[in-house]
């Protein structure tokens, strides 16, 4: 059976996706959160990035050559911006960790 073949993969690739564009989505309105909304919306991306992070370990670890293509395929797109998967995970921890210190200073 492939990598992709699993309907465990196949349902948590699904779920990623449509919780990443939820996330984007509900992110517009960042602003007009108050403080509680802030800090829920902060830890809900901390947590679909680890999982993210899991799934993309996942990925790494199979042997299979689908799973494989996807890696390059990221490295690749990645690449193209001059970073490599661990520093968009990174970047994106910055990100989220300054958004946390911003959060502590508001009354």
């Amino acid at each position: 059976m492939g990598f992709f073949d699993s309907e465990i993969v196949q349902q948590e690739l699904k779920q990623l996706a449509e919780d990443y564009q939820s996330l984007i989505q509900l992110g517009n309105n960042y602003g007009k959160f108050d403080r509680e909304g802030k800090k829920l919306f902060i830890e809900q991306w901390e947590a679909m990035m680890e999982r993210y992070r899991i799934f993309m370990k996942r990925f790494e670890l199979s042997e299979d050559f689908m799973a494989q293509m996807t890696v390059q395929q990221l490295k690749t797109q990645l690449g193209q911006f001059g970073i490599t998967p661990q520093q968009m995970f990174d970047q994106m921890s910055f990100t989220l960790q300054r958004m946390k210190a911003e959060l502590e200073k508001q009354p």
